[in-house]
């Protein structure tokens, strides 16, 4: 099974190939500053079933506060997007972020696991309840 991605430019394309091993969900404080949200979704592979064309993604070593071992984070050197990391507490792993495989649709909760770490930090408005104004579309003012 392949699948395929891209940064919002397209200059860098990338292609997994078999099923990923999980989806972790981060809300460290870290990934919310690191995906500008209230957390990062990363889909895990092994490292040497994720390969790139197209430009070569930039890359920023950045050293945990909390462990003291560093990722390294992966981002087109073009638009900026994210194109995932690398740890070093887990050498051979490699993430994608899950917003950009060309068809997300294959990450489902039923067949791949989902794992939600640092839980501590989690950001409240980042569920969809009944406390917040939810639109299928984007909200435009009358």
């Amino acid at each position: 099974m392949e699948r395929s991605g891209q940064c919002v430019c397209g200059s860098v394309r990338y292609v997994c190939v078999g099923e990923p091993e999980r989806v972790t969900v981060c809300h460290c404080l870290w990934c919310q500053r690191r995906t500008g949200t209230a957390f990062g979704v990363e889909v895990v592979f092994q490292e040497q079933n994720v390969s790139f064309s197209g430009l070569a993604p930039a890359s920023y070593r950045h050293t945990s506060d909390e462990s003291g071992r560093w990722l390294e984070v992966y981002f087109c050197p073009r638009c900026g997007s994210n194109l995932g990391f690398t740890l070093e507490a887990v050498p051979g792993v490699r993430t994608v972020p899950a917003g950009t495989f060309d068809d997300a649709a294959f990450l489902d909760t039923k067949h791949i696991k989902f794992r939600h770490v640092f839980a501590r930090t989690r950001r409240a408005w980042g569920e969809l309840t009944s406390e917040v104004e939810v639109y299928e579309r984007h909200f435009r003012p009358q």
